[in-house]
């Protein structure tokens, strides 16, 4: 299978800081063991992120003028190195969706699923909102027009609802853990908040019920742009949940084969995940790469 990623573009953190930089490396590496062709995007263009985010956010990101504020609630400290990354993250996950509606089937980005940037700010490690970039970029190339977000990171995608749940076009589904991060919440088109300790049984569940929900509401779209979140996994710092390693695989088996029941192609990002061990985090989406590739062409 050909994946995108942009591992090789690291950036500066000062020592402790939660985001898991170390991760994409290894992936990358085990990705390639596995026998998968690894590919490094380019940056995207600066036109197509002002087709979705404000002009001042995005000229702030290009020269370096944030402020304090802004650097905060980004969670990350501004670099043109991180720029640079964000820009070519946003890319592979483009080139994975053109990847998917090729005849592949599934298209991945390891990395990706930026769902809390929106138009004016940049949250939650999120520079750019890579789901609503595609979403755009993909209309505009007349390679698909009705997208459904899948939504299964542990948080709530508040600025993926921003921008793309008043989109008739597209449909906005998210699992999160309630009383997380975000503490103010964007509506989506569909949210499933899940009490704190959630495990397999009551996660997938309510993972099945929300994808009928959203069958029925919104027909079959063109592409569905799925965000596997590793951090409903039960060792998560940042999470809440009660996932075990075999329950999120198999979280990303319903979701994938009931877009191939559809006929819809595949768009898999990794969106969050922060274990205490990195290794556990690229077992985690491993796991998600392999069971991505076993469908290729479905």
């Amino acid at each position: 299978m050909r994946v995108w990623s942009h591992a090789d573009f690291d950036f500066p953190l000062p020592p402790g800081h939660k985001y898991p930089l170390g991760k994409y490396r290894l992936l990358r590496a085990e990705a390639i063991a596995e026998g998968h062709d690894v590919d490094t995007p380019g940056p995207i263009s600066w036109e197509a992120l002002l087709r979705v985010h404000d002009p001042r956010l995005v000229q702030a990101m290009r020269a370096g003028e944030l402020d304090r504020r802004t650097e905060r609630v980004l969670g990350l400290p501004w670099s043109p190195q991180l720029v640079e990354r964000a820009r070519r993250g946003t890319l592979g996950t483009l080139h994975a969706a053109r990847d998917a509606l090729g005849g592949r089937g599934v298209g991945m980005m390891l990395g990706g699923g930026t769902h809390h940037a929106g138009r004016t700010s940049a949250r939650g490690y999120c520079l750019f909102n890579d789901l609503a970039v595609v979403t755009t970029e993909l209309r505009r190339e007349r390679l698909a027009q009705r997208v459904l977000v899948v939504d299964c990171d542990v948080h709530q995608g508040d600025g993926t609802a921003e921008l793309l749940t008043p989109d008739p076009d597209a449909f906005t589904l998210s699992l999160q853990c309630e009383r997380n991060y975000p503490f103010s919440r964007i509506p989506s088109d569909l949210d499933v908040e899940l009490p704190a300790g959630t495990g397999d049984d009551g996660y997938l569940a309510a993972l099945a019920g929300a994808l009928t929900i959203a069958a029925r509401r919104f027909g079959v779209p063109d592409l569905v742009l799925y965000l596997a979140g590793a951090d409903p996994w039960e060792g998560d710092a940042l999470g809440r949940l009660a996932l075990t390693k075999a329950g999120l695989r198999t979280r990303d088996v319903v979701v994938l084969d009931h877009a191939r029941a559809r006929g819809v192609p595949v768009v898999v990002t990794l969106a969050g995940g922060y274990p205490p061990e990195l290794r556990d985090g690229v077992e985690i989406n491993a796991a998600t790469l392999a069971e991505t590739a076993a469908r290729v062409g479905g």
